[in-house]
């Protein structure tokens, strides 16, 4: 189907961090949890945040219309994010988002600044962290000290953040048709997705 003109065309040499595709990579072996790092030290891989103190929210800056009016929430225009493809069979998919997000970190980005999604399994930090009770889950969220990991399928509650990665690592045609409009709805800069082109393609160049 033909993109209309509000519709990004996806391209894979897209401006943004650049990441090897995860095409030889077994996606059999264990994926251990890491132990939680700190703001001091080198990321080593996949994060498990422990716990940190909620930081409290700047004050919101408003903007004023003419006349002294606060313009509501959808009067503001928000420009559509980048989106990233990142080539990977769906066995590859996890392994490639948390390169993108190395990549992301190294660069300088903020890991509050990122949200990670996934289509199929649970990423192993959020198993991880799921095991203490969902409240202490999501707090970890809403302090936005960190990157936060998500199965798209409970993601409803997960706020926009500057960059969100979608491993599009399994689930069914229709939870990755749902998956991925969601996700740009929460980028707001920039959409990386990592997974196989061709089912990429057929959901974002399809009237996201």
């Amino acid at each position: 189907m033909p993109l209309s003109p509000e519709e990004p065309q996806i391209h894979e040499s897209a401006q943004g961090p650049r990441v090897t595709p995860a095409t030889g990579r077994p996606a059999t072996t264990p994926r251990p949890v890491p132990g939680p790092r700190t703001a001091a030290t080198p990321r080593p891989g996949r994060p498990v945040p422990g716990p940190a103190p909620v930081r409290p929210a700047p004050a919101a800056q408003r903007s004023h219309t003419p006349g002294g009016r606060t313009p509501s929430p959808r009067q503001e225009n928000r420009s559509a994010p980048q989106i990233q493809l990142i080539p990977a069979p769906a066995g590859g998919a996890l392994d490639a988002a948390d390169e993108a997000v190395d990549v992301l970190l190294d660069a300088g980005r903020a890991p509050g600044d990122v949200l990670v999604l996934t289509t199929g399994e649970q990423h192993p930090w959020a198993a991880h962290e799921l095991t203490f009770g969902e409240a202490a889950y999501w707090a970890q969220h809403d302090a936005r000290d960190d990157v936060f990991y998500a199965n798209t399928a409970v993601a409803e509650r997960a706020a926009a953040r500057p960059v969100v990665v979608v491993a599009v690592n399994g689930g069914a045609d229709e939870a990755v048709h749902r998956a991925l409009p969601f996700a740009k709805s929460r980028a707001g800069a920039l959409l990386i997705v990592c997974g196989d082109p061709q089912r990429v393609n057929s959901v974002l160049g399809a009237g996201v």
